[in-house]
């Protein structure tokens, strides 16, 4: 048998997913000293996942990691296949008999449900379809959000619900020069929301957002960060865990929180109310949404395992539109075992296994769907190079008698079932054109948004 990543015998690899944890598991690949093939699908035209979909278009610097990521899909050896959904135009089993191994890296697509009474109303929303909409993703590019209240609630207090947050709470001016969808930007202009309430069910120590994220709050045109600072008295397990020289971030947190406390009559026409200790009980109203109840909390468990327990009394805010930000869970493939109560694919060191925990030959993962919903964009680093070493490690594994057609087996499938699938040249070619609509509009590019309109730009 011949050596498996060798020029004569080169190591196939399959990965599904075009975001951040995808290019860097690719990188890892193509960097090992073996000959590797690499073809990346992604669902739709345009790859990067999260990065252009999901960073907030007034954090721009955030998006300079696509820079990285092309300069990986010039390598040789990488070669990518966009508009192609795996289980609807090729099978998870296509893809086992083209290449020597698969690497899923097909993120978190779902959202955490409150499961309480009224979330389904009309004007209860996830916070995936607002950064959908305001991002141009094509999923979400016919959402309609009623921006016509005076309030807006947003369930979490994480990095999204702060994106969020501050995209309701900014002036147009804000955000006119940034490559927020068109769309967003004219709803947006028409907003009628002036008090934006981010709502945690524990307390100011636990809440999630970094402090980038929190102390921008302080800086906003026409919003002013406000919190009660009765809402800042600490129980002893909070101030145990703030005092730990491991959280830092809790610990800068917590002065950004205080200064909010602070904050005086300034004029400014939005309130961006922070409130903790509270959890949605119930969403009001006939036939939308007009109300959302929260029980308020009190703190349980030791020090870093504290959990939130009803306190027996509630509130009713008076609401208009209602965001829940609570985290995400993965969905399953067809082909694949997958964990319903994590939301990932079952696996050790990023190799897929069975109900057994055994590695299942030739499927591995990486990122969200890995690990679950956590980290920031170079998180990715470490699980891709970690799921490409576990990959690398079964090579001898993984070896067959018979060489894998890689990109040229999957090309037939796909031309059989009339699937239009683009490489990376074409999207380029869909990218200069965004930034060629973009400079018309003194934006760093208009996103198109929908796929019809991307594959126009190619005749």
């Amino acid at each position: 048998m011949t050596q498996l990543g060798t020029e004569t015998h080169p190591l196939q690899v399959a990965v599904i997913g075009s975001g951040p944890s995808g290019f860097y598991a690719a990188e890892a690949l193509l960097k090992s000293g073996k000959s590797v093939r690499v073809d990346m699908l992604e669902r739709l035209p345009n790859p990067y996942g999260l990065v252009r979909s999901g960073v907030a278009p007034d954090h721009p610097k955030l998006k300079q990691a696509i820079q990285v990521y092309e300069k990986i899909a010039q390598t040789p050896g990488f070669n990518f296949i966009g508009n192609v959904t795996v289980g609807r135009d090729i099978t998870v089993e296509d893809l086992r008999r083209t290449h020597h191994a698969l690497i899923f890296t097909c993120g978190a697509e779902s959202d955490r449900r409150l499961g309480i009474p009224g979330e389904d109303l009309p004007g209860s929303y996830t916070a995936t379809e607002f950064v959908g909409w305001y991002n141009g993703h094509v999923d979400y590019r016919d959402r309609v959000f009623d921006l016509s209240h005076e309030t807006a609630v947003i369930i979490g207090q994480g990095n999204v619900a702060a994106d969020v947050a501050r995209i309701l709470a900014k002036d147009i001016d804000e955000l006119k020069d940034t490559d927020i969808a068109t769309h967003a930007l004219d709803a947006l202009a028409k907003s009628r929301i002036r008090n934006i309430y981010i709502v945690g069910r524990r307390g100011p120590v636990q809440a999630k957002f970094t402090s980038k994220e929190l102390k921008e709050f302080g800086h906003l045109n026409n919003c002013v960060p406000f919190i009660d600072p009765k809402e800042l008295a600490l129980n002893p397990e909070s101030e145990t865990e703030l005092a730990d020289i491991n959280n830092p971030g809790s610990q800068k947190n917590l002065e950004l929180f205080q200064q909010f406390t602070e904050t005086s009559a300034s004029g400014k026409q939005r309130r961006c109310i922070f409130t903790f200790l509270k959890s949605p009980v119930e969403i009001r109203g006939s036939g939308k949404v007009e109300s959302i109840v929260l029980e308020n909390n009190r703190l349980s468990g030791a020090a870093f395992k504290q959990s939130a327990r009803g306190a027996g009394t509630s509130l009713e805010i008076p609401a208009g539109i209602i965001f829940r930000s609570i985290g995400y869970k993965g969905r399953p493939l067809p082909g694949l075992p997958f964990d319903a109560d994590r939301g990932i694919f079952p696996n050790t060191l990023g190799r897929i296994t069975d109900q057994n925990d055994n590695p299942i030959p030739q499927l591995y993962t990486a990122g969200w769907i890995k690990r679950g919903p956590s980290g920031i964009i170079g998180t990715n680093r470490a699980c891709g190079v970690e799921t490409a070493d576990s990959l690398l490690n079964d090579i001898d594994l993984l070896a067959t008698n018979d060489r894998k057609p890689g990109a040229e087996g999957i090309y037939p499938i796909l031309n059989a079932k009339k699937v239009r699938h683009i490489d990376f040249k074409a999207w380029k070619k869909i990218d200069q054109h965004e930034i060629e609509l973009g400079k018309t509009k003194g934006k760093p590019r208009e996103k198109m948004t929908s796929i019809a309109e991307m594959l126009k730009v190619l005749g």
